[in-house]
């Protein structure tokens, strides 16, 4: 409980230029993680796919084994700098199968965990936008949760933020804040990034943090940008516009307890008709 934690802790958001250079973006993301690091901030987010372009054909170009040449480069940003890194997520190999996966590392520079996505992106917007993950990705099968000396963070990756029971399920397990990399598009980015953050906020009174590439209009999938962290009450706190950004967040968990208690939903829940429970225990 946050009782016996310490109750303040300062969280950076790095909202990316990815390029088609993976060594570029390593490269950056390391002086932004350092960047942060320098204004007081313990916990570090970068955005999904940080080290490569965002597409089905970009997939097995850039995919790497964990450990690899990206998770060493989080590695020693998370150690150098004394901070909980998010490493965003990267197209992971393993036997002849790609994932799209978060690394988490510790100020140690020692991997905590590693969330595979677990809702694959497939959709169908006529006229609008079509993609489907699953022509080159296979899903993960676990929640993925992490320890910190503040609070207990939930790991999800963009496309997992849809699903209010992944959220839930966290929120259940003492998670305080919740953490999506993510590259929302320009058809559901203006129509659902906040309102689905704001949402998965307010229904488990948690902080969530998101971390999006930023916006490269020459691309070919055109990433929305706006990076936001949203407090318990469904407030945004923090919001980058389209280019690349470090936005910052004091994440308070002592007003997620005050609020907590003052719209008690977490012990009004009638428990007696209705629940949300993890199927299986996933292996990551």
């Amino acid at each position: 409980m946050s009782t016996t934690k310490c109750n303040k802790f300062r969280l950076a958001v790095i909202q990316l230029q990815v390029t088609g250079v993976k060594r570029d973006n390593l490269s950056r993301a390391q002086r932004l993680v350092r960047e942060a690091a320098g204004q007081g901030s313990k916990v570090v987010l970068l955005p999904e796919c940080f080290n490569s372009p965002y597409g089905t054909s970009f997939f097995s170009m850039y995919a790497e084994r964990i450990p690899g040449e990206s998770t060493q480069v989080l590695s020693e940003a998370a150690k150098e700098n004394q901070v909980y890194l998010v490493g965003g997520s990267i197209p992971e190999e393993d036997g002849g199968k790609l994932y799209n996966s978060c690394t988490v590392f510790g100020p140690d520079g020692d991997l905590i965990l590693k969330h595979r996505k677990i809702h694959l992106f497939d959709i169908d917007v006529p006229g609008k936008i079509r993609f489907q993950e699953s022509e080159t990705l296979s899903p993960g099968n676990s929640l993925s949760m992490f320890e910190t000396p503040f609070c207990k963070v939930g790991v999800g990756i963009c496309y997992d933020m849809r699903f209010a029971e992944l959220a839930q399920l966290y929120s259940r397990q003492d998670c305080q804040l919740l953490v999506y990399p993510g590259a929302f598009n320009m058809t559901t980015g203006p129509a659902h990034w906040e309102l689905l953050q704001r949402a998965r906020a307010l229904d488990n009174q948690v902080y969530v943090a998101t971390a999006s590439p930023a916006r490269d209009e020459t691309a070919s999938y055109v990433a929305w940008g706006h990076s936001t962290v949203v407090n318990p009450w469904g407030e945004v706190i923090s919001k980058a516009g389209a280019e690349e950004a470090v936005i910052y967040a004091d994440i308070d968990l002592q007003y997620l307890d005050d609020i907590r208690q003052q719209i008690p939903i977490t012990t009004q829940r009638r428990n007696d008709l209705y629940a949300v429970t993890q199927a299986q225990e996933g292996s990551r």
